[in-house]
């Protein structure tokens, strides 16, 4: 069974940049679309960004024009470039995908702590 692991989570201060990655134990072409997700303590989970099979991008406004998701082919990784980042980002990140088969997996996440 596939596996999503992701890394490159830690404390950045504001304005800063990380650049988070969510590594696949198999293909990632197994995937319809991979998303990022995260949850602050006492929020709802939130959508961040979503690369589908055909490279298409999506973003939630609240990063739009400061993340970026992409991935790598070759390395079954997805990531998701975070740049200008704010204290209201901090959270813990989570890749999930859709299966080609049906049925998500997720990882066990990645916290991001933003200081002011």
């Amino acid at each position: 069974q596939v596996q999503l692991v992701e890394s490159g989570g830690g404390l950045v201060q504001a304005g800063g940049s990380l650049r988070l990655s969510c590594a696949a134990s198999g293909s990632i072409f197994s995937f319809n679309a991979i998303y990022w997700y995260r949850q602050a303590p006492g929020k709802q989970r939130e959508l961040v960004a979503t690369i589908a099979l055909d490279g298409s991008t999506n973003y939630a406004g609240s990063v739009k024009g400061r993340f970026t998701i992409s991935r790598d082919n070759a390395k079954n990784t997805v990531y998701l470039e975070m740049n200008s980042l704010k204290p209201e980002d901090t959270a813990g990140y989570y890749c999930e995908a859709q299966k080609r088969i049906g049925g998500r997996i997720w990882g066990q996440g990645t916290q991001v702590f933003v200081s002011s």
